[in-house]
């Protein structure tokens, strides 16, 4: 029996994917939901198993754009599984080889030789005609110019895209390779110039004082992973923080649709994640309902989801507001752009040692930059201003402003 293998839906509103990369080879023997190709949607990559065990045949290439429905390959169910091949050939086949005479094998070899001579001496750098009168009127030499053609033949393209050194030193490696990007990268790349070019898009900055959430950290960060199994972060802190601000300035919890405003009562808190084939952002559902123990450990399983391919189309789809660590690379400050259809988002920084005035004298602590860009024509400065102080105020004050004065109840202690 022939079974034929459709692409499944991977989510509501995608209507095609990518064969990003086939995992078997065709005619291969496959067993039941073996991984049998990553596909590439424009919100995630996913495997997908085999339905059936048996003998496959592929119906598309790698890097195919194929509509969800679509019939990929087939798989021959009646197949039987192969099984190891015995020992070598006979021993009457092994004599017959070994009796090969002395003067096939030179032959053999002199043949190979001159096969191999032929091929150095007169395709590798050798340019077509049409080449050298290129390379000719370039005043170019065939030495200079790498040959892209078979067994190194300098090509007519080889020689109009050659570059004269101009007098700079040569022998350099001036190598180029093109590859295509995959569906999810192309779409985050539309998805980032129409937040460019479809929001009226600002930026406004502030800083933190880390010393209190360090401080606390410090102090209860042992005992907070040896009894919940997860780290306390800055996570926690900051979506903490972001939650009460969320409720204070609802404008920033808000999304354009046409002519309407629409306005949440929920905060899904959208993370960006770095994952192996580029940004992830999968959501924290109601996090205004979770403890620092519940956001630490729905960040780690999320972000572990995300790096290890496993995240699905629901786990980013939604989220009302999104925040973005750029720290944890290094970065001092940038201007994140907004996750549409969202109206805002947070960029964390990363945290240096800064000279700072604390009770009229200078002082040294830890501080990150903070960075709202938000859509100026829902939410107004004095909202995008008065959100990223809310958030401020929350961090620079975690203890009486995120915890109630009971650090222990707040961290379930």
């Amino acid at each position: 029996m022939i079974l034929e293998m459709k692409v499944p839906s991977p989510g509501e509103s995608i209507t095609e994917v990518e064969i990003a990369e086939w995992l078997v080879k065709d005619g291969d023997y496959v067993e039941k939901d073996q991984a049998i190709a990553e596909v590439d949607s424009d919100k995630a990559t996913l495997e997908l198993p085999a339905e059936e065990s048996g003998t496959i045949t592929l119906k598309a290439e790698e890097g195919d754009a194929v509509a969800v429905g679509a019939v990929v390959c087939l798989i021959d169910t009646g197949a039987a599984k192969p099984t190891d091949s015995g020992q070598g050939a006979e021993s009457s086949d092994v004599n017959t080889a070994n009796d090969q005479s002395e003067e096939t094998k030179e032959a053999d070899d002199k043949k190979a030789i001159e096969t191999v001579t032929k091929k150095e001496t007169y395709a590798s750098g050798t340019p077509s005609p049409a080449a050298k009168k290129i390379l000719d009127e370039k005043g170019m030499d065939t030495t200079a110019v790498k040959g892209s053609g078979r067994d190194g033949r300098i090509t007519k393209e080889d020689a109009v895209n050659a570059v004269p050194s101009m007098g700079s030193p040569t022998g350099g490696n001036r190598g180029e390779t093109r590859s295509k990007l995959s569906m999810l990268r192309r779409k985050v790349a539309e998805r980032l110039v129409a937040a460019k070019n479809e929001t009226a898009m600002l930026t406004t900055f502030n800083e933190v004082d880390m010393s209190p959430i360090f401080a606390l950290r410090e102090k209860y960060k042992e005992d907070f992973k040896e009894k919940h199994g997860v780290s306390l972060g800055f996570m926690s802190f900051f979506t903490k923080a972001v939650v009460r601000a969320l409720e204070m300035y609802p404008a920033v919890n808000s999304m354009i649709d046409g002519k309407e405003m629409i306005s949440y009562d929920f905060c899904d808190i959208s993370i960006a994640v770095s994952g192996p084939k580029g940004l992830m952002v999968p959501v924290i559902r109601n996090a205004e309902n979770l403890t620092f123990r519940g956001i630490e450990s729905e960040v780690k399983r999320l972000a572990i989801r995300a790096r290890e391919g496993e995240i699905t189309v629901d786990e980013m789809t939604g989220g009302t507001f999104t925040i973005t660590n750029g720290g944890v690379f290094g970065s001092m400050l940038s201007t994140p752009i907004i996750n549409p259809p969202q109206s805002a988002i947070l960029g964390m920084h990363n945290i240096v040692e800064r000279p700072i005035v604390r009770d009229g004298a200078i002082a040294i602590a830890p501080i990150m930059y903070v960075a709202l860009s938000y859509d100026h024509r829902i939410i107004d400065g004095k909202e995008s201003v008065g959100f990223l102080v809310a958030v401020k105020e929350a961090l620079e004050s975690p203890e009486e402003i995120l915890m109630d004065n009971d650090v222990k109840k707040a961290l379930e202690m």
